[in-house]
């Protein structure tokens, strides 16, 4: 099958690293082929129009994240973003929140390791390491849950799309209660729920969230963000009491 549709693609542009630099809007005229998604336009934009196109690609199958950005408002991932279910005018801007390099460029590096020290995302233990001992036994079904959500790629859409998160810088967003849950479920992290209380139990936390709900709407992995986040405040909530 073939396409005779034009796509016109507008994209907000500005290098704040570019003295006097202005935001823009700037359209570019691709025409559409079969399967193509917005990775391919902006690479076929690159390629053919402005080599000074500046967005972010690593994996090009929805893993790694890099390629986030706002399509027609909305979060979303370009590499798996379809032309074909879209209208043939399209908005493209970068992600807020985070530090802008370029274009559709951002750098998601600094908040998330910030988030990551923060909530201290590993495996507390009290034992020594012996990396001789086997591997503690799990049920499947436990471990399962733990895999669930740890298929995070950290590509910032729920916290571009969380209401909360306008409003409050410190809200740690869905990402990080999602971590939170992941790692309440290990049973070989050895911290207690009073730990953890002290780590989401307030307005910056699960008690913050106003269950807009707009980060499950947006996650491209499809984590179950909705219930962790009302487990999570249950939880708290047991133990704040």
């Amino acid at each position: 099958m073939s396409s005779n549709r034009k796509l016109k693609i507008s994209i907000l542009r500005y290098d704040p690293h570019i003295k006097d630099d202005k935001a823009r809007m700037e359209v570019f005229e691709v025409d559409e082929a079969p399967g193509m998604t917005l990775y391919i336009v902006l690479n076929d934009i690159r390629k053919h129009m402005d080599n000074s196109l500046k967005f972010d690609f690593v994996c090009r199958a929805g893993i790694c994240g890099s390629c986030a950005m706002l399509i027609n408002g909305s979060p979303g991932l370009a590499c798996s973003a379809l032309t074909s279910k879209m209208d043939s005018d399209i908005t493209l801007a970068p992600l807020p929140t985070f530090e802008l390099i370029g274009d559709l460029s951002i750098f998601t590096g600094n908040w998330m390791r910030g988030l990551n020290e923060h909530l201290e995302t590993w495996i507390h233990t009290e034992s020594d390491k012996d990396f001789n001992i086997l591997e503690e036994v799990m049920e499947p079904e436990l471990a399962e849950e733990i895999y669930e959500l740890d298929r995070c790629i950290e590509c910032g859409c729920c916290v571009a799309g969380c209401g909360t998160m306008q409003m409050n810088e410190n809200f740690l967003g869905a990402v990080g209660i999602n971590k939170i849950a992941r790692y309440q479920l290990d049973p070989r992290d050895k911290r207690d729920d009073e730990d953890y209380y002290e780590l989401v139990g307030d307005a910056d936390g699960v008690f913050g969230c106003m269950t807009l709900l707009g980060c499950e709407d947006v996650c491209p992995k499809n984590l179950p963000l909705q219930s962790k986040i009302a487990y999570l405040r249950r939880k708290m909530l047991q133990i704040g009491k």
